[in-house]
Order: C-alpha cells, then sequence, then structure tokens
C-alpha cells in the first residue's frame, strides 16, 4: 500500500466516526448521516492527491459534508411538504429529545453552526470556515440560533457566551 493510500485510511479512521456525529446533529438521520460522510470521504479521496497536502485535510471533508447536510435538509424541506414527519430518528446515545427537536426547527445554516459550535466544539473562525461564510456571519448564525432554541425551550440566553 502506498504511503498516501495510509495516510487516507488513518485519515478516515479517525475522522469518520466525528464526521458521522456532526452530520447526524444536523440532518437528523443516522443513515442519511453515513451516506453523507461516506459521499463527502469518496470527495476526498478523489481529491487526495491535492488535499493531502494541505494543513488539515479533516477539516476539508468535514466542510464538504456539512454543506452536503444543508443540501440533503433543503431537499428534505421541500419533500416534507408532501408528506408529515412521523418519527422521530434514533440518535447515536443519550440526546434530549426537546433538544434534538427545537435544533430540529432551526434554518439549516443556524443548525449547522449551533451544532459545530457547541456539539463539536469549533471556535467560531472553524464554524465559519465550514459553512462557508464570514465569521461575523458565523457569530450571528450562533447567536440567534441559541437565542431560537432557547426560545423553544424556555430557557434564559445569556448574552456573554459568543
Amino acid at each position: 500500500m502506498a504511503s498516501s493510500d495510509v495516510e487516507f485510511d488513518i485519515l478516515f479512521r479517525e475522522e469518520f466516526p466525528d464526521v458521522v456525529r456532526a452530520v447526524f446533529l444536523i440532518c437528523h438521520d443516522q443513515e442519511r448521516a453515513r451516506d453523507i460522510a461516506q459521499d463527502a470521504f469518496v470527495q476526498l479521496l478523489r481529491h487526495w492527491k491535492k488535499v493531502s497536502r494541505y494543513d488539515r485535510p479533516g477539516a476539508w471533508v468535514r466542510r464538504v459534508a456539512i454543506r452536503m447536510a444543508i443540501q440533503s435538509i433543503r431537499r428534505e424541506s421541500l419533500r416534507s411538504r408532501l408528506e408529515p414527519q412521523t418519527s422521530i430518528p434514533r440518535t447515536p446515545g443519550p440526546v434530549d429529545i426537546d433538544l434534538l427537536e427545537a435544533i430540529r426547527s432551526l434554518p439549516p445554516k443556524q443548525r449547522a453552526a449551533v451544532v459545530l459550535f457547541y456539539f463539536e466544539d469549533m471556535p467560531l473562525a472553524e464554524v465559519a470556515e465550514v459553512i462557508g461564510c464570514s465569521h461575523a456571519t458565523a457569530r450571528v448564525h450562533v447567536k440567534q440560533g441559541r437565542e431560537r432554541l432557547a426560545s423553544i425551550l424556555g430557557e434564559e440566553v445569556r448574552d456573554d457566551v459568543v
């Protein structure tokens, strides 16, 4: 096996579970999250010669997966107008169902920003990079998402968090 194949395999083993988790928290469908993560890694493999030279190829594949998840949500939104949502998705580990439903109600970019910032512990600069916006816009997405979640869940928002 060539060294670049070994590097890809190592990156896949290290990053795949975290990418699936982040995508799941955005799309709320475990099978779709795995499919999207796999598709993102296929894209990574197709571009591996170039991306492997980046400082953080894992960030590249995560950004691709997050963007695919956002596109998937938009498509699902169109479908959901035609058929009602009847089931709550399975989650990887214990998750507060009320929080999960509240996150689901956020617009796709706010949802992605909240998941990345709070669940993936990403700094705002990385959130901005992953969802493809400016640092200021990422901050707005996180702040508005947090405020909307607090409103839905009946909690207070502290202004000093972001």
